[in-house]
């Protein structure tokens, strides 16, 4: 007799019934994720119509998952590419710096 389609044993090496338990979890935890992706939209929204900007809030969300140091290092990258672009050139900090260099 063989073990094909039968849903207890082992077929072709694999023990069906673990799989399926594998298979039926990652099943419930992406309708979980998906509830809770709704959720988290249904926030942005409600902070939207609050008057709240949702693009620098996603980007506060990014940074404060981030790690102290990369966090700190990724803000110098980006001031230093800043001012090698001249876009901090209208700050004080950057006037400043301008004048040092004339």
């Amino acid at each position: 007799m063989s073990d094909i389609g039968h849903n207890s044993g082992a077929v072709g090496g694999v023990a069906a019934e673990r799989l399926r338990s594998f298979v039926e979890r990652i099943e419930r935890l992406e309708e979980e994720k998906k509830a809770l992706g709704a959720d988290i939209r249904e926030v942005y929204a409600e902070a939207k119509s609050a008057g709240f900007d949702t693009k620098v809030m996603r980007e506060v969300i990014r940074l404060r998952k981030m790690d102290a140091a990369d966090r700190k290092e990724r803000e110098e990258l980006l001031d230093l590419y800043r001012a090698a672009l001249g876009d901090l050139a209208d700050t004080p900090l950057g006037q400043a710096a301008m004048e040092n260099a004339a």
